[in-house]
């Protein structure tokens, strides 16, 4: 697996003369019996180092514990509260700046980071100055794009998608396990009162069985063909 935290220096960043940043925001949390911890952060940094790479943007090094407390139940998995995830995209953002930095891409790889959509509408109140990405929408195109079998809402979490891209940046962290991993809980009133377990006894719910290291390419690809409309509305 090839490095997605940058390595880069400071005499890289100043050569590279980027106003724009990008910070991957991923999350430590269950994801099954055959998935890191970190699949989310992964997630993020790979897509953070593409467009980072196919734009020539400032690539940071990803933010790993976030909002993750719909998961709590499972071992291994660490939250930090919304207010303290504020505070420290608050915080990147206002240092970024001081160093001449002043728009920010926020890449976030965990759907239960709600919160972010909120820091991002209140930082462009007084002019375009950062996005969120990918969007449902991103993530629906670049489904259909790869040729997922599934959709996002019956795949929500350690499916298709999500072992798809770690078959391609990263093989050597998911298990085989994934073959026989589905679990179907397509409806989920309750999700945000009871947590996961109501609905997954093994955390995942999508079909893992049908990915594939070719659609994590794709996805990838995707995406980053994707996000060029959204850098346009902050350059």
């Amino acid at each position: 697996m090839d490095s997605l935290v940058t390595t880069a220096t400071t005499d890289d960043i100043r050569a590279l003369g980027a106003r724009v940043a990008v910070l991957p925001v991923g999350s430590f949390e269950q994801h099954g019996d055959f998935l890191p911890l970190t699949t989310d952060t992964l997630i993020a940094s790979a897509i953070a180092r593409r467009i980072a790479d196919d734009y020539s943007l400032f690539l940071l090094p990803p933010i790993t514990f976030s909002c993750s407390h719909e998961h709590t139940a499972y071992p291994g998995t660490v939250s930090i509260s919304a207010r303290t995830l504020i505070a420290m995209i608050d915080d990147i953002a206002t240092s970024l700046r001081a160093s001449g930095v002043d728009r920010l891409v926020i890449v976030n790889g965990h759907g239960g980071n709600y919160v972010l959509s909120n820091i991002v509408q209140e930082a462009n109140t007084n002019g375009p100055r950062m996005i969120l990405f990918p969007g449902k929408t991103g993530w629906t195109r670049a489904r259909e794009t790869a040729g997922l079998e599934t959709n996002h809402s019956e795949d929500m979490h350690a499916g298709e998608l999500e072992v798809s891209i770690l078959l391609h940046v990263a093989p050597d962290q998911v298990r085989p396990s994934y073959k026989t991993g589905d679990h179907v809980a397509d409806e989920r009133p309750h999700l945000l009162v009871t947590g996961m377990p109501t609905y997954t006894p093994t955390g995942v719910i999508g079909y893992p069985s049908q990915a594939t290291a070719t659609k994590g390419t794709a996805l990838l690809a995707s995406l980053s063909s994707l996000f060029k409309p959204h850098l346009s509305k902050i350059e």
